[in-house]
């Protein structure tokens, strides 16, 4: 089931996709990734404490950050924020996320355009963001880790509920995400409700 998913996720640094409805684990399971990944060795480590640096989110004193860092960002977080840039050109969640996880929680709530924004990172392990006269690209090899509902209103396949969704809206709902970044998932997982 799930714990084996994280394993074999964890194991081999696969996208995962967790999908199911609320009660089911899916950010608790997200949360504990990190926990199963090694640490970064001193080349890893080395990028990840500059660009959090650079970000200026590294703590006064804290020295090499040595462990994979864990990202979730909000839904109503702006594309600069996750993927980079503003006037400072500074790093996104994608590139705090290098070496480590990026998690997007409901992640359909998130902005199509941001989602597809995601593909450069998954599939090139960089973030490249252009201004006017010039480039900058940071380093951004992420595990991607993707939850959601199985339908808007979350009853989909719950016991003792019921699902007000229509066919149409689950699959406006599904098709948020985009076929092109679920295409890169390697690992998909449905979730039940613990009771």
């Amino acid at each position: 089931g799930l714990k084996r998913a994280l394993e074999i996720a964890a194991a081999g640094r696969h996208h995962l996709l967790l999908f199911g409805p609320p009660g089911s684990g899916k950010t608790m399971a997200a949360r504990r990734l990190p926990v199963l990944l090694p640490s970064l060795d001193r080349e890893e480590a080395l990028a990840v404490t500059r660009i959090h640096s650079i970000a200026g989110v590294l703590p006064p004193e804290s020295g090499l950050v040595t462990r994979p860092p864990f990202r979730m960002p909000h839904h109503t977080a702006s594309c600069e924020g996750i993927l980079g840039g503003g006037r400072l050109l500074k790093p996104g969640e994608v590139s705090l996320a290098h070496q480590g996880v990026l998690f997007l929680d409901e992640a359909p709530e998130f902005g199509m355009s941001l989602l597809q924004g995601l593909r450069e990172p998954v599939e090139d392990g960089w973030v490249s963001i252009a201004r006017a006269g010039c480039t900058v690209r940071y380093p951004a090899c992420v595990q991607l880790v993707l939850a959601f509902n199985p339908c808007p209103c979350g009853n989909l396949g719950r016991p003792g509920h019921v699902c007000i969704c229509s066919l149409t809206e689950v699959h406006r709902y599904w098709r948020k995400v985009g076929g092109a970044l679920l295409d890169r998932i390697d690992l998909r997982v449905p979730l039940s409700p613990v009771p």
